[in-house]
C-alpha cells in the first residue's frame, strides 16, 4: 500500500479521484491516520451533495463521525489505478532484491511495495 506522505503528494500534484467501491482512503489529523477504510456499496458510500462528494459510514452508530467530505480525506490508490495514472510511459514492473522497480520510458523506481513503486513514478511524471 502507498504511503500517506505519497497519497497527499499525489492529490497535492491534482491527482483527481472519483470514488467507487473498493477504493481505500484515510481520514487524516483525526487520530485515524492508521486507520484505513473502503469505499463499500454497504458500509461506506459516496453520496454526490449540491456538487460536493460525501463520504456516508452506514452502520456505525457508535462512532461521532456519520459522513465526511472528499476534500477531508487522502486517497490510497492501488495498483492498477497507479499503473492507469502511469499511461503510455509505464514499460515494465520488475522484482529486485530490495523490493520492485517500475520502469517507466525514461527513468526507474525502486520500492519495497509495489504500490509504492508505482506512486513514486506518478509523482516524478507530475513533477511534484
Amino acid at each position: 500500500m502507498i504511503t500517506i506522505e505519497q497519497a497527499g503528494r499525489l492529490r497535492k500534484a491534482g491527482v483527481l479521484w472519483n470514488p467507487v467501491a473498493g477504493d481505500r482512503f484515510v481520514v487524516p489529523d483525526r487520530d485515524m491516520d492508521e486507520d484505513v477504510f473502503v469505499v463499500s456499496d454497504m458500509t461506506v458510500e459516496v453520496h454526490d451533495y449540491q456538487g460536493s462528494k460525501v463520504i456516508g459510514f452506514n452502520g456505525t452508530t457508535e462512532w461521532a463521525l456519520d459522513s465526511i467530505e472528499q476534500r477531508e480525506v487522502i486517497w490510497l490508490p492501488r495498483e492498477e489505478q497507479l499503473r492507469t495514472l502511469l499511461g503510455p510511459h509505464f514499460r515494465a514492473l520488475e522484482t529486485v532484491p530490495d523490493g520492485y522497480r517500475v520502469v517507466l520510458l525514461d527513468t526507474t523506481h525502486t520500492a519495497p511495495d509495489a504500490e509504492q513503486a508505482y506512486a513514486d513514478a506518478v509523482i516524478h511524471l507530475l513533477g511534484a
